[in-house]
């Protein structure tokens, strides 16, 4: 079984290759860069190094979102187009769950967090124990401090990613020392994950595969608002 996975969810690109239970190769960059010019020569690049040719594919797994519109549209769309011309399946694999990933040896809750802009966070819960990861309150768009609202109670809780650098300040006002923020090193998601996930999954037939964004684009939202009474 030899799965492609691609994420482009957020400012991390990253593309790996998964090979009967190991990964065979990984190519990640963490820029501020326009993905749709360098995702397509990132995925050869990495199967060339891997000596794999797009026949040998029996799946595709992409980081489905949430995350930036843009972002997830080139690589879910990327993902479709190789899946439908391969003919094989397609798997969605959580943006949130594959950060999460990073914290499955920590002992408690694992909270990977993304900036969504003006206080707002997508976020998810995740239980962490000997070395699973369980959901303990599913991905969400949210105000930050109301995800810190749910938090109050619980103790050994690790924040990943993007967001909980960006308001270091509230979670140590509020947690304390009950909360730990990932190193730089393990606040951007692996694309090596992404087989792994994949694997035990089915998949389904590209035409029928959307991406999972929790809230509407700030344009949809505000057409939507302009003709409500339409």
């Amino acid at each position: 079984m030899t799965i492609l996975g691609i994420d482009t969810s957020n400012d991390t690109l990253g593309v790996s290759l998964w090979r009967d239970e190991k990964v065979i190769g990984e190519l990640v960059t963490n820029l501020k860069k326009n993905h749709s010019v360098r995702l397509l020569p990132a995925i050869a690049e990495l199967m060339k190094e891997c000596d794999t040719t797009p026949q040998d594919l029996m799946k595709i797994a992409v980081a489905e979102g949430p995350g930036s519109y843009t972002g997830l549209r080139i690589g879910v769309t990327v993902a479709k187009t190789m899946a439908w011309d391969l003919q094989i399946p397609l798997v969605g694999i959580s943006s949130l769950t594959l950060m999460a990933q990073n914290g499955r040896f920590f002992d408690g809750l694992v909270v990977p967090v993304m900036d969504a802009r003006r206080g707002n966070v997508y976020a998810g819960i995740y239980k962490s124990e000997a070395q699973r990861l369980d959901i303990f309150e599913p991905d969400q768009h949210l105000a930050f401090a109301d995800l810190l609202k749910k938090l109050d109670a619980e103790s050994n809780i690790l924040f990943i990613g993007d967001g909980a650098v960006n308001f270091k300040e509230e979670i140590t006002a509020k947690l304390g020392a009950r909360a730990t923020i990932a190193d730089a090193a393990l606040c951007y998601p692996r694309p090596a994950f992404l087989g792994e996930l994949a694997n035990p999954k089915e998949g389904v037939p590209a035409h029928t595969f959307v991406p999972t964004y929790l809230k509407l684009a700030e344009a949809e939202s505000k057409w939507l608002e302009a003709n409500k009474h339409e």
